[in-house]
């Protein structure tokens, strides 16, 4: 092994430049750049094809805080595996936790090979003492970062490009999609390439959704506690390379599978958001692994205890706490947001545990640098940016308060719906707020509806076939002896825990999954659909699969075939929501006179009349409709809504207002029966509308 480069005949690194970071090939070899504020010597280790090291060459240049080198080509190219050891003061009182006997996975590594093998090698500290450097050779146990050629041909495809008004947000996981999908050849199913397969874009574009919300890819691990259990981190909410597309999804390169994804279903007209977790890393709490940002710069990277710096703070509930206060850290994701934008081409991001990115030292804040370094970045001013607007530190539940430009997955929305339709009392305005778009949390600072990203379901929590057949969750196989979840579900399981062969009991199940949906995609904001809701996927009640990589959570595409009925109803909300103008306003829904007589919205009480403030807080009203005047959408042959709304356990009768001048009322749907396959039912002014249990009804105006 060389320990420098004065050998003749082995490696050696010229000046080179600071930027950009990373690896990255140049004509003249490969270009290596890392940041460390506080160490005081950085080796570039080179490794062979077996994972043996074949050199250590200390980089010989600094530019501020970045050190820097150029490995001749003749040396090294794309395919080279290398890992840093970087020398500083072991002083974990101090925030410092150099140790030069671990290896170090580059902050900017584009992929890498292999995966992580728990072994006490790992550990920065000796086993006892977190004071003592532990110096055991982690490199046999750690992934190796691979150097990429970043060549691609596109082949002139472009981005969507789907204003936020437009958009249908369908969050999946690349894996659990494709891994049991009978028309995905065998060796491409769970892979990024399964997702480009034509049947599975046939099945989305027939859908209609327009963006596809990928559970994260960026190279994560599996925590130590599960692999001792037999068990896997199959979420991908435990970072370890921001940059790198994790390997498990592809069966080659990462990178290129990774970018034919891309190109195919933006050819076919779809966007792609990524899951990205910025809030905490895999390295874990100050007993975890040294395995990236730990070993170059412990305390500017992690957010430390003022009162013991060997402490980590944990806001996130990992163990670590990314800092944003430093500029380094701030770029370094930036530059991430960036790369995964421009060279990825992906459209968008979905930020777990937003609040940490906008903390400073005195908390969260909307003026955050880091959200003002994005509205001045030319290539992220304009990408989609959705934030989980809370985290588990102080202060952290921040919906509503993220800067203008972002949205927020509205989890008011979710806990509101679901109890509306299990029936509970008193929620008739909160309905009304969250259908019309939720204006008391985002009208400030000239935010639109779009700002509020609308769910029912995500991955975090029961699928919507779930929410309706259980009231407690069954986490068993979690080996968290049933513990774990979510505990307020707001579920109802309709008078049955679980399968049954009751016929009634599954009949109002099957009203209950189209209430939510039609709910959900009738209301304003920006609707987002969890991955397999469309044809009954089900976790058996497990309602935190996160280290469930099996049948558990895989989607079972056989359920296509036996809820045809329900899919088709799902086609059928999303076409009507792409063709009228209405249901996808810029605008707040206001209550306010358009003309003489029409309002652009009305609350009507069952009778018919509009809801009054006694009814409004009448507790035992569990029953609304809502009128929206289709005046500015006329253009496009479509007329007034009329949405019907009944959770009670009895049938409701609803006076019809008056429609428009020359018009009368269509039924398009009742979730209790009428599908828009049966014969148009119309109906005129003061008809009586029966609007049977647990049912949703929907009308339009038609000429008459």
């Amino acid at each position: 092994m060389a320990d420098t480069a004065d050998t003749a005949a082995g490696p050696y690194l010229e000046s080179g430049s600071p930027q950009p970071l990373g690896a990255n090939l140049t004509p003249r070899g490969v270009n290596f750049a890392v940041f460390s504020a506080h160490a005081r010597r950085i080796e570039l280790c080179l490794f062979d094809a077996a994972g043996r090291e074949t050199a250590r060459i200390d980089l010989p240049s600094r530019t501020g805080d970045i050190w820097h080198g150029l490995l001749p080509a003749k040396f090294g190219g794309a395919g080279t595996l290398y890992g840093y050891r970087v020398h500083g003061p072991y002083q974990p009182g101090e925030g410092h936790r150099f140790n030069p006997a671990k290896l170090l996975v580059d902050p900017c590594a584009a992929a890498l090979e292999g995966g992580v093998t728990w072994d006490p090698a790992l550990c920065g500290a000796e086993a006892g003492s977190d004071w003592m450097p532990d110096e055991r050779d982690s490199a046999p146990f750690v992934p190796k970062c691979r150097v990429v050629d970043s060549a691609f041909d596109w082949a002139g495809v472009r981005a969507p490009n789907v204003p936020w008004r437009d958009t249908i947000i369908y969050e999946l996981h690349v894996k659990g999609f494709t891994q049991r999908h009978p028309e995905v050849p065998e060796h491409l199913r769970g892979k990024y390439l399964g997702l480009a397969h034509p049947a599975v874009i046939d099945h989305l574009r027939k859908l209609g959704v327009t963006t596809v919300e990928l559970m994260p890819v960026q190279a994560f691990v599996s925590e130590e506690f599960l692999v001792r259990r037999g068990l896997t981190n199959y979420w991908g909410y435990n970072p370890l390379a921001w940059f790198a597309p994790d390997a498990r999804y592809a069966i080659v390169d990462p990178v290129v599978e990774f970018k034919t994804m891309v190109r195919a279903l933006h050819d076919a007209g779809l966007e792609v958001v990524l899951d990205v977790v910025f809030n905490h890393t895999a390295e874990g709490n100050e007993g975890g692994p040294t395995l990236s940002l730990r070993g170059f710069d412990n305390i500017t990277y992690y957010r430390l205890s003022h009162q013991n710096r060997a402490q980590y703070k944990n806001f996130t509930g990992c163990g670590n706490t990314v800092s944003f206060d430093d500029p380094a850290v701030r770029g370094l994701v930036l530059d991430c947001l960036r790369y995964w934008s421009e060279e990825m081409r992906v459209d968008g991001f979905r930020f777990d545990l937003a609040t940490v990115v906008g903390r400073d030292p005195s908390g969260f804040s909307s003026n955050a640098p880091f959200f003002a370094a994005l509205r001045s970045d030319p290539t992220l001013a304009y990408v989609k940016m959705i934030a989980e607007p809370w985290d588990v530190g102080p202060g952290g539940y921040q919906l509503g308060h993220f800067p203008s430009g972002w949205s927020e997955w509205n989890d008011r929305y979710r806990d509101a719906m679901r109890a509306f339709w299990r029936g509970d009392r008193g929620l008739a305005g909160a309905f009304a707020e969250r259908f019309a778009g939720s204006s008391d949390l985002f009208r400030q600072h000239a935010r639109k509806p779009t700002a509020s990203v609308n769910f029912v379901t995500s991955h975090d929590g029961f699928t919507l076939n779930d929410l309706v057949s259980y009231n407690e969750r069954r986490n068993e196989a979690n080996l968290e002896n049933g513990a774990d979840g979510h505990s307020h579900n707001l579920s109802w399981n309709c008078g049955a825990e679980g399968p049954t062969d009751d016929a009634g009991v599954n009949a109002l199940r099957a009203r209950q999954v189209r209430n939510f949906l039609a709910t959900l995609f009738l209301s304003q904001g920006v609707p987002m659909l969890l991955a397999g809701d469309e044809f009954g996927h089900t976790q058996s009640g497990n309602n935190n699969a996160y280290c469930q990589d099996n049948e558990i959570a895989w989607h079972d595409w056989g359920l296509l075939e036996r809820n045809a009925d329900l899919l088709l109803f799902v086609r059928r909300l999303v076409d009507l929501r792409r063709s009228r103008l209405w249901l996808r306003r810029d605008t707040f829904l206001k209550g306010t006179l358009r003309g003489a007589h029409a309002k652009d919205v009305a609350w009507l009480h069952p009778s018919g009349r509009e809801m009054t403030d006694a009814d409004w807080n009448d507790s035992s009203l569990r029953a609304i409709a809502v009128h929206m005047d289709g005046a500015p959408s006329r253009a496009s042959n479509s007329g007034d809504l009329l949405v019907v709304c009944n959770a009670d356990h009895a049938h409701v009768e609803l006076t019809l207002p008056v429609p428009p001048p020359g018009a009368s009322w269509q039924v398009l749907f009742d979730t209790s029966g009428h599908t828009p396959e049966d014969p148009p039912q119309r109906h005129a002014a003061g008809y009586v509308l029966r609007v049977e249990r647990q049912s949703t009804v929907l009308l339009e105006s038609v000429p008459s």
